[in-house]
């Protein structure tokens, strides 16, 4: 239950403020000065989420000052902490001066209970949201951190998303577990494999890497374990395999759906004993390889067709890791092209907004060819959004300049009226209408001289 601190030396007010807000599920604490307000803020800061406070607490005093003193103490111990004002003051120049200072809103006795009520909840509701954002950037910021503690080989993000994934493939690089990764050609499936290898017990030893989709499958098996001279047609002599140069490192496995049925019912011997025979030999070998697949395929749906071993997709699945593609990681974009650019040429506005248009099928890959391309045709040191040559880029100045003309738009006086009558005055409520900070809104009726209904 939200909880609200009244610091008001009339107990009359204080009780009628404690039963409204009961009515309206809101628990209300109450402090007859600012010395007892203060020290219950000390107490119960946690479990506070807004103050009400009077200006005046001597008799026969109407200076506001006590008020002034008391807002100013709770701004210096809790700058985060909503504070409204509640005075028998009605000037509105007094009232944008107090708002100036950092108060949350001003309300004048006697009071609107529907208008105060209003208020209140818009701002323990605005607190709660900004309290969950800012605990929310404080935990990206400390993963941030933890992972500046990482070899991240080169890796560049911004996104939420990508930042989760590289993350995970940190912690499951401490065990030699077999790992997936999952996610569209083009993602960066190989580059989460290097991380984890760059990260892991066998960090030192070789990363060798396989692609199962670019290769015969009569040629895959030879590829992973090796063969002996006259094995097959062409093998003159003995040669090792993927599985040998991987020894005491890491194998990535790439395009994993498209090793053949044989070659998984080798795969997964390997995976639980570490040996094997290269083709055409019947000598065990001893080999200890960590295996990092991956895939673009629906492997659940390939176990359905039966062209995949569930024994193995088990194996090979303990640790899932899901690269999603770039479009779902939209954060990720601009600074993957300026990398891309490497400090050769700059992107313009309309070039950038052209690049978060395109939904980019191709993914990373695709984002890559698209700024070598354009870093040769540009004329200039500048790209332009023509010369990326995307589907997008026809829309981007459009749509740019259409989100020009939205940000300088500023309400006129018809609008702020009809929106300060529609939140029967309730600044929070109009403000959040029009798109402005309380703030912002105030200033704007100063200058155009709107009393607050």
């Amino acid at each position: 239950m939200p909880t609200v601190l009244i610091i008001d030396d009339n107990a009359a007010i204080a009780v009628a403020l404690d039963v409204l807000f009961s009515l309206h599920d809101i628990d209300a604490l109450r402090a007859a000065s600012p010395e007892e307000g203060l020290a219950l803020l000390e107490q119960r800061s946690a479990s506070i989420d807004l103050v009400i406070q009077d200006m005046n607490f001597t008799a026969d005093t109407t200076s506001g000052e006590e008020g002034v003193a008391l807002f100013r103490a709770i701004r210096a111990r809790h700058p985060d902490l909503p504070v409204i004002l509640l005075t028998a003051w009605t000037h509105l120049d007094a009232a944008v001066d107090l708002i100036k200072a950092g108060a949350a809103d001003y309300l004048a006795k006697p009071w609107d209970d529907n208008r105060l009520i209003a208020t209140v909840t818009n701002l323990i509701e605005l607190g709660q949201a900004n309290r969950a954002l800012s605990q929310r950037m404080q935990s990206e910021l400390r993963q941030r951190r933890d992972l500046e503690k990482h070899a991240l080989r080169g890796m560049v993000w911004q996104d939420p998303a990508t930042e989760r994934v590289i993350h995970l493939a940190c912690q499951v690089a401490k065990s030699d577990v077999p790992v997936l990764i999952s996610g569209p050609n083009g993602t960066g499936k190989e580059r989460i494999a290097e991380i984890i290898q760059a990260n892991s017990a066998v960090r030192d030893g070789p990363f060798v890497v396989l692609n199962c989709g670019a290769l015969p499958a009569e040629l895959i098996e030879a590829e992973l374990f090796g063969a002996d001279a006259g094995a097959y047609t062409g093998a003159s002599k003995a040669r090792e395999g993927k599985f040998e140069a991987a020894d005491g490192g890491t194998l990535f496995l790439d395009e994993i759906g498209n090793l053949p049925l044989a070659g998984q019912m080798k795969l997964l011997r390997v995976l639980e004993t570490g040996r094997f025979e290269r083709l055409g030999s019947n000598r065990e070998r001893q080999v200890r390889v960590r295996v990092i697949s991956a895939t673009n395929a629906d492997l659940q749906a390939m176990i359905r067709a039966g062209s995949f071993r569930e024994d193995l997709f088990y194996r090979l699945n303990v640790i899932e890791l899901h690269l999603p593609p770039l479009a779902a990681r939209p954060a990720d974009i601009l600074p993957l092209a300026q990398h891309f650019l490497d400090g050769r040429k700059t992107l313009d506005a309309r070039a950038q907004a052209a690049l978060q248009a395109h939904p980019w099928p191709g993914n990373v890959r695709e984002l890559k060819n698209v700024m070598q391309r354009a870093c040769l045709l540009a004329g200039g040191e500048v790209i332009t959004a023509a010369d990326l040559g995307l589907p997008a880029a026809a829309l981007a100045p459009a749509a740019l300049a259409s989100a020009a003309a939205a940000a300088d738009a500023e309400p006129d006086r018809d609008a702020i009226a009809q929106a300060l009558r529609r939140a029967h005055g309730v600044v929070a409520q109009a403000a959040a209408e029009l798109g402005l900070s309380r703030q912002a809104l105030y200033r704007r009726m100063e200058r155009l001289g709107i009393a607050r209904a």
